[in-house]
């Protein structure tokens, strides 16, 4: 009798129709049926594979219960194969093969031997943080491999929920925005970021320790991102005046720059001015403390993944460093 295919009407009564729609091949029964047709009988493959005779005979009663149809006949002492057990072995040399291939594959990434982690930052993180983060996990893990990818939250945000990247570099400030807007995330919080005021060496304020921030009310103003101009806005509202903002650029030299040439004052995360040497500019403390909050965000089940969690767990030494 040959080999039952799926989708078949008529089976065998010695081996009937299993009571599921499709029977299953296990590929621990294709390794025994291969090893069965090497060795010529069930004594021999339970040998090679470091089992018992009657552990072999099961495996393969099992597994010609799942096709419908014999696969071995005993000849003498030997085993041969039936026309559907030469077939079956056919194609099981490329399903171990390539079953082999996977699993050593997935061992590498368990390992950390392999991987691939995507990764989306704010400009100051990538400038600050990410270097020093990347630099470790490739010395520790030299296999695995992080792109680099640069977006302002919440647009990385939604990059991590869409599965366009693994982790995400994020911020927000304190007492900004819902309690729940990282909910359905995997938060790691890195730091607390103080934001320091610039201006003009020159300005009047140039030498103070601390500056109120109604004290920059008259000075026109350079503000950055659309998420760091709202919380600057709303700053200013709150202590009374409402910021006449001259220039916005979400480029942090860029500020810098213009504070520098005189144009104007501007409120700064510290870990933005870290990364930029300011030139005719000062920093200055401002009251009330403002401050924003860097967290590095993943998938929940992204974050059983090795090389995910050994990228946050290297962006986290990144920043208590």
């Amino acid at each position: 009798m040959g080999w039952v295919a799926k989708g078949a009407t008529q089976y065998s009564a010695t081996y009937p129709r299993c009571a599921y729609a499709q029977d299953v091949i296990e590929a621990r029964h294709l390794r025994v049926l291969r090893a069965v047709a090497a060795t010529g009988s069930f004594s021999a493959a339970g040998r090679e594979l470091g089992c018992t005779q009657p552990a072999v005979s099961q495996q393969m009663k099992a597994l010609e219960a799942s096709v419908g149809t014999p696969l071995l006949i005993r000849t003498g002492r030997e085993m041969r194969l039936t026309q559907a057990g030469e077939a079956l072995v056919r194609h099981a040399v490329g399903i171990i093969a390539g079953l082999t291939a996977a699993e050593e594959e997935v061992a590498a990434i368990a390992g950390l031997r392999a991987g691939r982690v995507r990764l989306v930052s704010f400009p100051s993180g990538s400038s600050t943080l990410v270097p020093t983060a990347l630099a470790a996990l490739r010395a520790a893990h030299p296999g695995t491999r992080v792109s680099l990818e640069e977006a302002e939250p919440p647009h990385s945000v939604g990059m991590l929920r869409e599965g366009d990247c693994d982790v995400a570099l994020a911020f927000r400030y304190e007492g900004a925005g819902s309690a729940e807007e990282w909910d359905d995330l995997v938060v790691r919080p890195l730091l607390s970021d103080r934001l320091v005021g610039l201006v003009p060496e020159g300005h009047r304020l140039a030498g103070a320790e601390s500056v109120a921030i109604g004290e920059l009310a008259g000075d026109p103003w350079i503000a950055g991102c659309p998420r760091c101009r709202g919380q600057l806005v709303e700053a200013c509202e709150s202590a009374g005046f409402t910021p006449r903002i001259d220039f916005a650029t979400d480029d942090y030299p860029a500020v810098v720059g213009l504070v520098g040439a005189g144009l104007g004052v501007a409120v700064l995360p510290e870990l933005a001015i870290e990364s930029v040497r300011p030139k005719r500019a000062r920093t200055v403390t401002v009251e009330p403390a403002l401050r924003r909050e860097i967290v590095a965000l993943t998938l929940p089940d992204l974050a059983q993944v090795p090389a995910v969690a050994a990228t946050l767990n290297e962006l986290a030494r990144a920043a208590a460093r």
